[in-house]
């Protein structure tokens, strides 16, 4: 059988690819937003943080899966409701990767509550902690005048509210004064204008013209339209009015929290000038049908045509921008995070610590530790000096022994009884005459000095007697 080789074949190893982690990531991340541009995703809101930033970070998850979710402070802003930790809803974005941590996320730009509309939410919630507080109680309430002589109206020029409550205490009330304060009573701006309509009318009550009742009014709409009515700081300012208050917002079957904390809700503007007078008469609804549906009309063309600006913006230079600035904000929010723990963590540390020293120092008695340890001390000092002592005469007595010794034995002692040491022409001590011949020099070391010599004559040690002639 013919191998591949022998066919003609060749096999190649295919080339090896090594990517950066950052590049891989990159590159993961650019394919996962061209795949995911636009998404919905539903699921339980969890860890919950909400820097100083204004940036929401949570997690989205269900029973067997979990996605991080950011939504930067341009789109957090925009939000009817304020998210909370086990909420369901309904999030819509784009899929990407946030590339110092590796993990998948969802750069989200709208959020809905599951079930429903972020505006009922935001009201549900403000209602129910503005009530907890008691702000509904009806005993804080104020009594409206029963007839009087100067009014004040905080509602929007060139609205059908305010013709009606003209027309109708020009009709029944003719002798009482109206002020008007001009406000928006529909838009982001609309609640600042009316709290400083109200801040005006207080103001007036130091003055003998101060207004004796204030009308909030409003014509009906859509539940968006009187969203600027569920403003928090314009119910806490209509509750701590000094002069009572009606409110007169929408029709009859329509509720905003400043009607909840305002001293008297009348159903539409009109009956708000029939109560201001005690009128018995039942006043027609106004007719704004065609307003409100050329309203919602523009307001979706509008929405419509600003979800095609977006859609725009993200494919061209400037969405990469924001992007690069977006995701830049949410690396700061994690250094953030992690310097606040770690600055929590140190202060406990030290709290401890503090803790600790002060307990020591409560039960310490320094100049008794100080006295213990100087006693202490001088006792060692003295047995030191004493060791120290005794050493030394040990030593002294030793070092007496041993020079005694070494001076019996020292060889300088024996010289000094007459004996001399003799040495050869070599330097060697000569211990035997026969190591000397007629002639060799020697020398001879005495107690004092030294001297030098010749032999002349040997004699062997074998002899009775021994000795040698120097010349």
């Amino acid at each position: 059988m013919e191998t591949p080789d022998q066919l003609g074949f060749q096999f190649r190893a295919p080339e090896r690819h090594v990517w950066t982690v950052r590049a891989l990531v990159s590159a993961v991340r650019a394919l996962v937003e061209r795949q995911y541009s636009d998404c919905w995703v539903e699921g339980e809101i969890s860890n919950l943080r909400i820097p100083d930033s204004g940036h929401l970070y949570f997690t989205l998850k269900e029973e067997s899966a979990q996605i991080r979710v950011v939504i930067f402070r341009s789109s957090a802003k925009l939000l009817r409701f304020r998210p909370e930790n086990g909420l369901h809803v309904t999030v819509r974005g784009r899929i990407t990767v946030y590339e110092d941590r590796g993990e998948l996320q969802i750069s989200a730009e709208f959020m809905e509550p599951k079930g429903a509309g972020a505006l009922q939410l935001a009201f549900e919630q403000l209602k129910a902690r503005l009530q907890a507080e008691g702000l509904f109680e009806a005993s804080r309430k104020k009594p409206i005048p029963p007839l009087p002589q100067r009014i004040g109206i905080i509602t929007s020029p060139q609205g059908a509210a305010l013709r009606d409550i003209l027309n109708i205490l020009a009709r029944r009330h003719r002798s009482a004064s109206v002020l008007i304060y001009p406000a928006q009573v529909q838009g982001d701006s609309a609640p600042g204008e009316v709290i400083a309509g109200l801040r005006h009318f207080q103001q007036s009550l130091r003055h003998r013209n101060a207004v004796e009742v204030i009308i909030i009014a409003r014509g009906g709409g859509s539940a968006e339209d009187l969203a600027a009515f569920n403003h928090e700081g314009l119910a806490r300012a209509v509750a701590e009015s000094k002069i009572p208050v009606i409110s007169a917002i929408g029709h009859e079957t329509d509720f905003t929290i400043v009607d909840f904390v305002a001293d008297l809700r009348a159903p539409t503007p009109s009956a708000a000038a029939e109560l201001v007078i005690r009128s018995r008469q039942e006043i027609e609804a106004q007719a704004e049908d065609l307003y409100r549906r050329l309203e919602r009309a523009v307001r979706y063309r509008l929405l419509m045509a600003r979800q095609e600006l977006t859609e725009r913006v993200q494919d061209g230079a400037f969405a990469r921008v924001m992007d690069s600035i977006h995701r830049r904000q949410q690396k700061l929010d994690e250094q953030g995070f992690r310097l606040e723990k770690a600055e929590r963590q140190l202060l406990e540390r030290c709290h401890r610590r503090c803790e600790s020293a002060a307990a020591a120092v409560r039960h310490y008695d320094a100049r008794r530790r100080l006295a213990a340890i100087r006693q202490s001390l001088e006792a060692q000092v003295a047995s030191l000096a004493a060791a120290t002592h005794r050493r030394l005469l040990e030593s002294r007595g030793a070092l007496d022994r041993r020079t005694a010794s070494l001076e019996a034995l020292s060889p300088v002692a024996i010289l000094n009884r007459g004996y001399a040491l003799v040495f050869d022409a070599k330097g060697q001590l000569v211990k035997d005459a026969a190591q000397l011949a007629v002639g060799d020099e020697v020398s001879a070391r005495l107690a004092r000095g030294r001297l030098r010599a010749r032999v002349t004559a040997a004699e062997s040690s074998e002899t009775e007697t021994g000795g040698a002639g120097l010349e």
